[in-house]
């Protein structure tokens, strides 16, 4: 039996809804011989969670998230800690949505989906976005139940697939010279970041320094000019001053020369006065 001849089989079978897949099953197996014909017998029947994430494969939705862990897993060989937060945020809003979209699909074709089966489908895609061989288990569309992840171990694939399980070529660490030169890029990186934003700080300081000392200097020339002029009024004051001292001793030395002169007079009056009354008294 042809692993492809069974696993067209199944892919066909497991796009039916599960109460439809065993009639189905049971008819295609009746029509084929050998071991195909046990091949397919053998087929087990999904449950809702897996036949909703087998939806969600056929719609070709996955495929975002699938690139997203690629990125990731690159982000953790690159211990890039900024990078896995900006990812793991994006990761769990995409396994969300995908999980609503594929409960919708399930949904559409008249398959009720339990809250069990719902937070199943979550964890069945998270897995697939976190575990390579888990992610090619999924993508084969023929899924039987529901997956998880613990982020330890790798996910359990037995008997998750109808058909043949792909095998999964783990992709090779990059060379360890590869992953020093990145992590010496994005440390040039940071280093450039910091010395520009360093830069930019010192630029924008200077610009506040110039414009501080264009107003001092500003004020400074005011003040001189103001000390000039303060100045001249001053020697224009202290020359006002000598002249009235000048003034002040002169008036002095004339008012000496008069009291004097009025003292002289006072006693040439009081003289003649003498003479007048001793005239008066012989007559």
């Amino acid at each position: 039996m042809a692993h492809d001849d069974l696993d067209d089989v199944a892919a066909q079978l497991y796009a039916l809804t599960p109460a439809e897949f065993t009639a189905a099953r049971n008819a295609r197996a009746a029509a084929a011989t050998g071991d195909l014909a046990r091949g397919i017998k053998a087929l087990r029947k999904p449950v809702v969670a897996a036949y909703a994430v087998d939806l969600l494969v056929q719609a070709g939705e996955l495929g975002e998230a699938l690139e997203l862990a690629a990125a990731l897993r690159e982000a953790q060989d690159d211990l890039d800690a900024a990078e896995l937060t900006r990812l793991g945020k994006q990761r769990r809003a995409l396994v969300a949505a995908l999980a609503r979209n594929a409960a919708d699909l399930a949904r559409d074709r008249g398959v009720a989906v339990s809250a069990a089966a719902a937070t199943e489908i979550e964890s069945t895609i998270d897995a697939a976005v976190r575990d390579p061989a888990a992610a090619a288990a999924v993508l084969t569309g023929r899924l039987v139940r529901p997956l998880t992840a613990t982020g330890i171990e790798p996910v359990d694939l037995d008997e998750a697939v109808g058909g043949s399980l792909p095998g999964v070529v783990a992709a090779a660490p990059p060379p360890r010279d590869d992953l020093a030169e990145r992590r010496a890029r994005r440390a040039a990186e940071k280093a450039l970041r910091e010395a520009e934003r360093l830069a930019s700080e010192a630029e924008r300081r200077l610009a506040r320094t110039d414009a501080t000392l264009a107003k001092a200097r500003e004020r400074a020339d005011h003040l001189a000019e103001r000390v000039a002029e303060l100045q001249a009024d001053l020697e224009r004051v202290q020359g006002d001053a000598v002249a009235a001292e000048s003034a002040v001793s002169d008036a002095e030395h004339e008012r000496a020369e008069a009291l004097a002169d009025a003292q002289n007079a006072r006693r040439g009056a009081d003289s003649a006065r003498g003479a007048v009354e001793a005239a008066s008294a012989r007559r």
